[in-house]
C-alpha cells in the first residue's frame, strides 16, 4: 500500500433516491519486481468500491455474536463488499472457479416424487456456462485473485482448484499477485473413470490444486489434522531399525500417521456409493473429504473461511462440521438454493449428534443479496423490461444495438452483475467503421455515433474506455445506471400461489410456478399434485417485513414431497412463506393469522 494513499477514502455517489451516500473505495498495488503474465487487454486493477448488501433470509442463533453469511451476486462486488469488514481476517480461501473448459453445465430437472424419468417429467436446465472469448478469463480471474489477497489474513492460504485447461496461466497469474516465494503446494487430485472409445491420448483423471499463502514466512499448517496411516513396509521398517527408512527404532518415536504426499486419491462426488456419501446434484461437485483436508490443514477451529464460487456448497458444509466460521458467495441462483438446503440439513444433523465439547459449532448463517441482484433474475426478461421501461424502439435485425431513442443507439448490457470493460468488447467488434468514415466526411466536428449504455452497475471509466476504442472515429457516449436512475424498475413475479389459514394451519391451496411449466411442457392442470414441482417451503410465522426468520424448514428427500399443511402457533402473527421450485426460483408471499 502506498504511504500516501489511505486504503480507503470518501466518495460521494449517487443513490436511487436521488441523494448522496458515503461510500468506501479501496486501493491496492500489485507486489512489485516479480514476472508478469500479459495477455490481450489487461487492464490493470487497482481499487474498487463498496457495493451494499440486503440481508433477506436468517437461518439459526448466533454462537459467539456470529453468524455465517452467504451472498447471492458478482463475487467481484461481493469480495468489494467484504473489505469494509474483513479485510486482512480471512484465514482460508478456497475457490473452484470455471475452468474456460467451453463447456455449458447442465443439471436435470425431474419432478418430485417421480422414481421413473420420463419425456415429459424432466428436463436438463442449464446451470452455468463457462465459454469465454480471447483473453476475458484471464482478466476475470486476474481481478477476483487480486481481492482475494486483500482479504486473507497474515497467516492465510488461498487453494485455487483448476485443471489442465488453463492450469499454466493461472499459476502464472498467482506469481504475480502472491509472489513465486508464497507457493506452497501444487496437489494434483486423482480420480478414476471410464475412457471414451478411440481416445488418442491418455485419459485425463486429475484436477490440479495451487497453494499459496498470503506470507512466505508464516502461514497456518495443521499436520496432525491430516496425518493419514502409515503404510504396512514403513512400520516394518521401523520395527526392524532399517536405516533409510526415515526412522530409526530406539531413537525416534514414529509418529501418529504421515502427512499426506501431493496427490491425492478422492473419489469424485458423483461415484457414489463407492466414497459411500450422497452428491446434491450440482454440476462439477466437489468430493466433501477433499474439501476436510483443506479446511483441516489451513485453518483453526472457529477461523473464517471463504469460497467465491461456492457452487453445491461443499467448502460451507465442510466449515460446519469441522467448527469454522464461514463466508460463501455465488452468481447463480442454483447455487445458493443448493447450498442453503444443504447447510440447514448439516446444521440439524448436528444438533442430533453427539458433539465434541470442546468445539464450538456454527450452524446459524444469513442470507443476503448484493447490489440488488435479485431485480433482474431472468437475463432475457430483464432486456424486454428495460427497453419497454426506457420507451427505445427495439431494432429488430440488428447485431450490435439493441434499439434506437432520441437519435442514440441502446445498448443493453449484461445485468445482474457490474460492466466491466471487457463487457465493450462485442461492442466493439460490430461498430461500422465504414459507415462511420462517410458520417465524419459529411459532418467532421459531430461525433459519427451516439451510444446509450444501459447497465447494472459499471465500471467508473466504462464511457471513456469506448470512446477511446473508437479512436480515430468521435462518438459520444453515456451511461445509464438502472440501479440509480431506474430503481422502481422490477418484474413480475412469474409464479403463482394461494395460501390460507383454516382451522389452525396454513394451507398451500395451489401453486404455479410457470416458468417451471413452460420448461416442462406442461399446463396447470396437467401437474397431479402441484408438491411435485416444489423444492422446499419456509415459513416465518412472524415476519417483519424485511428478513424472513424460518421457523419451519420443510424439505423434503429426493421422491418425497413437502407437506402442504402446517400447524400455526398461538402467536402467530404476519405470516411469510417463501416455495421454491425445482429451478430454485421462488414464489413468496404473506397472510395474516386469523384471515
Amino acid at each position: 500500500m502506498s504511504k500516501n494513499t489511505p486504503a480507503q477514502e470518501s466518495l460521494q455517489l449517487a443513490t436511487p433516491d436521488g441523494g448522496t451516500t458515503n461510500v468506501d473505495k479501496y486501493e491496492f498495488e500489485p507486489i512489485k519486481g516479480y514476472p508478469m503474465l500479459n495477455w490481450r487487454g489487461k487492464r490493470p486493477f487497482t481499487s474498487t468500491q463498496y457495493y451494499p448488501a440486503q440481508l433477506k433470509e436468517v437461518h439459526g442463533e448466533e454462537v459467539d455474536g456470529w453468524r455465517n453469511k452467504i451472498f447471492w451476486g458478482d463475487n467481484l462486488q461481493v469480495m468489494s463488499h467484504l473489505l469494509k469488514e474483513f479485510r486482512g481476517k480471512v484465514d482460508l480461501i478456497y475457490i473452484d472457479p470455471p475452468f474456460d473448459s467451453k463447456a455449458e453445465y447442465k443439471k436435470t430437472i425431474s419432478l418430485k416424487g417421480h422414481n421413473v424419468v420420463s419425456d415429459q417429467s424432466s428436463f436438463e436446465e442449464k446451470q452455468y456456462s463457462d465459454i469465454w472469448t480471447n483473453d476475458e478469463y484471464l482478466q476475470f480471474m486476474y481481478e477476483r485473485l487480486v481481492l482475494i489477497r486483500e482479504l486473507l489474513s497474515p497467516e492465510g492460504s488461498i487453494y485455487l482448484h483448476c485443471d489442465w485447461h488453463k492450469s499454466h496461466h493461472l499459476r502464472c497469474i498467482l506469481d504475480e499477485i502472491f509472489g513465486a516465494s508464497c507457493f506452497r503446494n501444487e496437489i494434483v487430485w486423482c480420480y478414476y473413470g471410464p475412457g471414451s472409445p478411440g481416445m488418442r491420448q491418455f485419459n485425463r483423471k486429475h484436477d490440479t490444486i495451487f497453494w499459496y499463502s498470503k506470507s512466505s514466512s508464516e502461514w497456518i499448517f495443521n499436520a496432525d489434522a491430516v496425518r493419514v496411516p502409515h503404510d504396512e513396509k514403513t512400520l516394518g521398517n521401523f520395527k526392524d531399525g532399517l536405516k533409510g527408512s526415515g526412522f530409526i527404532a530406539g531413537e525416534y518415536e514414529i509418529p501418529e500417521g504421515k502427512i499426506p504426499e501431493s496427490h491425492w486419491i478422492f473419489a469424485i462426488a458423483g461415484r457414489y456409493p463407492l466414497d459411500g456419501l450422497k452428491r446434491v446434484g450440482y454440476p462439477t461437485e466437489k468430493p466433501l473429504p477433499l474439501l476436510e483436508r483443506i479446511v483441516s490443514a489451513s485453518s483453526r477451529p472457529g477461523g473464517l473461511v471463504f469460497d467465491c464460487f461456492m457452487g453445491s456448497g461443499a467448502l460451507q458444509t465442510a466449515a460446519m462440521k469441522l467448527g469454522r466460521r464461514f463466508i460463501g458467495a455465488d452468481i447463480n441462483l442454483g447455487a445458493i438454493q443448493t447450498t442453503t438446503k444443504r447447510l440447514i440439513k448439516v446444521a440439524e444433523e448436528l444438533r442430533q449428534k453427539q458433539l465434541d465439547s470442546d468445539t464450538k459449532y456454527y450452524t446459524g448463517f444469513e442470507v443476503y443479496n448484493v447490489n440488488h441482484y435479485d431485480i433482474f433474475r431472468n437475463p432475457v426478461q430483464a432486456k424486454e423490461l428495460l427497453l419497454e421501461a426506457l420507451e427505445v424502439q427495439k431494432l429488430e435485425f440488428s447485431t450490435v444495438f439493441d434499439g434506437e431513442k432520441d437519435g442514440r443507439m441502446i445498448k443493453i448490457m449484461p445485468v445482474n452483475r457490474i460492466a466491466t470493460r471487457a463487457d465493450l468488447n462485442e461492442l466493439i467488434a460490430g461498430f461500422d467503421y465504414k459507415a462511420w468514415e462517410r458520417k465524419q466526411n459529411e459532418s467532421p466536428n459531430r461525433p459519427v455515433e451516439k451510444i446509450t449504455l444501459v447497465c447494472m452497475g459499471h465500471e467508473p471509466d466504462l464511457a471513456a474506455q469506448l470512446e477511446l476504442a473508437a479512436k480515430p472515429f468521435k462518438i459520444d457516449v453515456e451511461v445509464v445506471d438502472i440501479l440509480r436512475d431506474k430503481a422502481n424498475l422490477e418484474f413480475k413475479r412469474d409464479s403463482e400461489a394461494k395460501v390460507v389459514v383454516k382451522n389452525g394451519e396454513l394451507v398451500i391451496e395451489r401453486f404455479y410456478p410457470m416458468n417451471l411449466l413452460q420448461k416442462l411442457s406442461l399446463q396447470k392442470e396437467s401437474v397431479e399434485d402441484w408438491k411435485e414441482l416444489v423444492e422446499s417451503v419456509l415459513i416465518d410465522w412472524n415476519y417483519d417485513g424485511a428478513v424472513l426468520q424460518p421457523a419451519v424448514v420443510d424439505i423434503p428427500g429426493k421422491n418425497e414431497l413437502v407437506k402442504g399443511r402446517y400447524k400455526v402457533p398461538e402467536d402467530a402473527g404476519t405470516i411469510r412463506v417463501k416455495i421454491t421450485d425445482l429451478l430454485s426460483e421462488s414464489w413468496e408471499g404473506s397472510v395474516a393469522n386469523g384471515d
